[in-house]
C-alpha cells in the first residue's frame, strides 16, 4: 500500500523551513521553499526515487493495478527516471534482459535494467527504436510528457495535449492485447476525439488525480485499461 508522507518524520528534516536567500527572485525563493518542504520530495529522497513523481504512479497503481503482471514497459517523457525505476523493478528488467525502454529529449543518468533513448518522442524514428529497445511487445505504455512552457497558457496547453494524443496513438499501435496506457493530461483539456478513440480501443477509460499531484496543479492523468487488440482497431477503421 502506498502510504501518505508523514510530515517531517521520515527524513529527519523538519517541514516549514524558509529560504532566506534575499538575492533570489521572490518567485524562485517561493518555489524552492515549497520544494524543500514537500513531504513527497522528502520521501522520494528517503526511498531512493529520482523524483516525487514516483508516488503518482504508485498511487494510481494501488487503485487500478496497471503494474501487476507487467512484463515490458515503455516510459515516455521519462526524465529524470522515477517511473522507469518502478518499471524496472516490477518487470524484473536487468541489463542482460532489458524489459523497460525510456525516452526523453533531456539527458538521463543510466538506470539498471532500463534502455534510455535521448531523443524527442516526435522524431519519426522514435517508435521503431523504442520497440527495438524494449525487446518485445509492451503491455504498458506510460507517459509523463509535457511540452516545454512558453508562458502562454493556451499554447502550452495545446502543445502538451498534442503529445498526449501522439502517445495514445503510439500505445494503440504497439500494446499487446489486455495492455494499459497512462498519460499526463490537463483538467478539462482532453479532446473528445482522443477520448472516443481510446474508448473504442480500451475496455475502460478514466481520469485520475493522485494525491501526490499537487492540489494547485491542473495536471491529471488519463488511464486507458484493457487494450482490445489490433482487431478492434481495424474494425473501428472500417466502420
Amino acid at each position: 500500500m502506498t502510504k501518505a508522507p508523514i510530515a517531517g518524520n521520515r527524513t529527519g528534516r523538519k517541514l516549514g523551513q524558509r529560504v532566506k536567500n534575499k538575492k533570489m527572485k521572490a518567485s524562485s525563493r517561493q518555489w524552492l521553499q515549497r520544494h524543500i518542504n514537500d513531504p513527497y520530495v522528502q520521501r522520494a529522497q528517503l526511498e531512493g526515487y529520482r523524483a516525487r513523481a514516483a508516488f503518482k504512479l504508485l498511487e494510481i497503481d494501488e487503485k487500478h493495478h496497471i503494474l501487476r503482471g507487467a512484463k515490458r514497459i515503455i516510459d515516455l517523457g521519462a526524465a529524470p527516471g522515477s517511473w522507469s525505476q518502478i518499471a524496472a523493478k516490477v518487470t524484473g528488467s536487468t541489463d542482460e534482459d532489458i524489459r523497460v525502454a525510456a525516452i526523453d529529449f533531456l539527458e538521463m543518468t543510466q538506470l539498471p535494467g532500463v534502455k534510455i533513448l535521448q531523443l524527442d518522442f516526435l522524431d519519426p524514428t522514435a517508435p521503431e527504436k523504442l520497440l527495438e529497445a524494449v525487446g518485445g511487445t509492451p503491455d504498458l505504455v506510460i507517459s509523463d510528457m509535457a511540452a516545454p512552457t512558453t508562458g502562454h497558457h493556451r499554447t502550452d496547453h495545446l502543445r502538451t495535449m498534442h503529445l498526449c494524443e501522439v502517445a495514445a496513438h503510439f500505445a494503440v499501435e504497439v500494446l499487446g492485447e489486455g495492455g494499459h496506457f497512462l498519460t499526463k493530461t490537463f483538467q478539462g483539456g482532453t479532446e473528445r476525439e482522443l477520448l472516443a478513440m481510446l474508448k473504442q480501443n480500451f475496455r475502460q477509460v478514466v481520469h485520475v488525480k493522485p494525491n501526490a499531484s499537487r492540489a494547485e496543479s491542473v495536471e491529471m492523468f488519463l488511464l486507458a485499461k484493457g487494450f482490445k487488440g489490433r482487431k478492434a482497431e481495424a474494425e473501428t477503421e472500417k466502420a
